[in-house]
């Protein structure tokens, strides 16, 4: 093209406005995302608490060993994570998306058959893996390498979707349970995930694997850095420990809720709705995060969070009352949650680009993983021993989200003079 067409083509451009931005991804992925997390998530991890009841009553195991089990998948999901990270990285979605699917059905029917907690426990730790495979974290190093610098609003459809997994799975495992006994109940979901998730995840995720961009570098400077190097750098352990400290919190928060709002003298109806008009503010907070993203750089970013988090905790604590201001509490209180899981979604290629974004991803959140599976557990045992209830507890948790936004300062840093520009914040703010 010569110097004159190129002229006579940017002229017809601005004549006609501005084009229309580029279709960043392949477009069957985002739908088929947003469908496979709102199956996944619904059946894998939102039928669990629906069913407890009815399996501790059927079988005659304890609560605690039937919870055990379910905790146990949450944490082989942090361990599993990060070689799944790994084969991510090299080989795109598609397989590891598509296998764990196919696990996620094998477990879950395994559960339903188990005759003994052993085999229970083996089918939830199958499980796990299966979580590690199709949950948040490969469909979003799927959607970050696909979108490159358009990842946030991509990021943020796939998150509103798999926000509204408990809204359709819930209802509709309690349905199937008033008619099935629990095992039989498992066996139609696991059907259901079959039949949408295994070949929504094999024939959509079959677009071209884009090579990875040269990594940023790393904490001393030289250019293309390894995910090792930047794994042991003080900004990631400082990091992953405010995202541990704050996931902890976070999730300690959603299930203490209703007991402390009862203890506040809430019916058990009202508590629920109380934590049900939080997962609507958990949606709305995703819808509010690129506006966020564009205006603040991501150290400033997870520092308000985590703040922001922090202070709705501390209200819940202190705040005696009336009911309707703890109900507009824990709303402010999903929004700030549901911000928090897209800060964690963004946190990696916000700082160090999008190269081997899979690994160090799952790396950085494993610890807050792990943290999420002990909070039920330890909320409770903390609430009713030395902290003497759930006014107690949040206050403690309040601490911890203080305690992390301090590390999330101290991780920041300024880039070293003469660094490349990697597709990071200044990226994200473009969109």
């Amino acid at each position: 093209m010569d110097r004159r067409e190129r002229g006579r083509r940017g002229s017809a451009a601005r004549d006609e406005g501005p084009p229309d931005p580029p279709d960043p991804g392949p477009r069957a992925v985002l739908p088929a995302l947003c469908v496979t997390q709102i199956t996944g998530w619904g059946i894998v991890y939102y039928a669990f608490p629906v069913l407890l009841s009815r399996i501790t009553a059927d079988t005659g195991w304890s609560a605690g060993t039937v919870t055990a089990a379910f905790s146990a998948a949450l944490l082989v999901s942090a361990a599993a994570g990060i070689p799944v990270g790994r084969v991510l990285d090299r080989r795109g979605p598609r397989a590891v998306m598509t296998g764990g699917s196919v696990l996620a059905v094998l477990a879950l029917l395994t559960v339903a058959a188990a005759p003994g907690p052993v085999v229970f426990l083996a089918g939830w730790t199958a499980a796990g893996v299966a979580m590690a495979a199709t949950f948040y974290h490969p469909a979003f190093a799927a959607v970050t390498r696909w979108w490159g610098p358009d990842r946030v609003r991509a990021l943020t459809v796939v998150t509103l979707a798999g926000g509204l997994a408990s809204t359709v799975f819930a209802p509709l495992t309690a349905g199937l349970a008033e008619h099935l006994s629990w095992r039989a109940t498992y066996a139609v979901l696991a059907a259901i995930l079959a039949v949408v998730t295994v070949p929504t995840h094999a024939l959509a995720l079959r677009a071209p694997w884009p090579p990875a961009p040269t990594p940023a570098p790393d904490p001393g400077g030289r250019p293309g850095a390894k995910t090792p190097r930047t794994a042991r750098s003080r900004p990631f352990l400082l990091l992953a420990a405010a995202l541990t400290l704050s996931g902890f919190a976070m999730y300690a928060v959603v299930i203490g809720l209703v007991p402390l709002l009862t203890e506040r003298g809430a019916d058990t109806t009202t508590a629920a709705w109380a934590l049900g008009l939080g997962g609507a503010g958990q949606t709305l907070g995703r819808t509010l995060y690129a506006t966020l993203a564009r205006r603040t750089g991501p150290t400033v970013r997870t520092a308000l969070l985590m703040a922001a988090g922090g202070v709705t905790t501390a209200a819940l604590a202190l705040v005696p009352g009336p009911v309707a201001v703890l109900v507009l509490l824990a709303v402010l209180a999903g929004v700030v949650r549901g911000n928090l899981t897209l800060l964690q979604a963004t946190a990696v290629s916000d700082r160090w680009g999008t190269a081997d974004y899979g690994r160090l991803s799952a790396l950085l959140t494993a610890p807050a993983t792990v943290a999420a599976a002990l909070a039920p557990w330890a909320g409770a045992a903390l609430a009713g021993g030395p902290l003497g209830g759930y006014d107690g507890l949040f206050v403690a948790l309040a601490a911890c989200s203080a305690a992390a936004v301090l590390l999330a300062l101290a991780s920041g840093r300024r880039p070293p003079p003469g660094a490349p520009p990697t597709d990071g914040p200044r990226a994200v703010r473009g969109h």
